[in-house]
């Protein structure tokens, strides 16, 4: 398993710890800042899915007039832990 850390932009998230499998299953998601209970749903409806599944479901998801969301950062969060494995 690798954890990789990603520091969000435009979010009120500040940064988002996601935990890999050997088969690039998301095991654990911890977001630090942003809309607590919201984001703990998030993250157990994530885990234990493909990376590359989440990815599909979350990018482009925006916050009100954002061009971004907290979902959205997870998914580029995700994006840069594939690319680094």
């Amino acid at each position: 398993m690798t954890t990789h850390i990603y520091r969000t932009r435009g979010t009120c998230s500040r940064s988002i710890s996601v935990t890999l499998d050997d088969d690039m299953t998301v095991r654990d998601v911890q977001f630090v800042g942003g809309c607590h209970g919201n984001l703990q749903g998030v993250s157990k409806l994530v885990e234990g899915r493909k990376a590359q599944d989440v990815i599909k479901l979350l990018e482009g998801i925006r916050c009100g007039d954002k061009p971004t969301s907290c979902p959205d950062q997870l998914s580029k969060a995700l994006q840069e832990a594939l690319a680094k494995n």
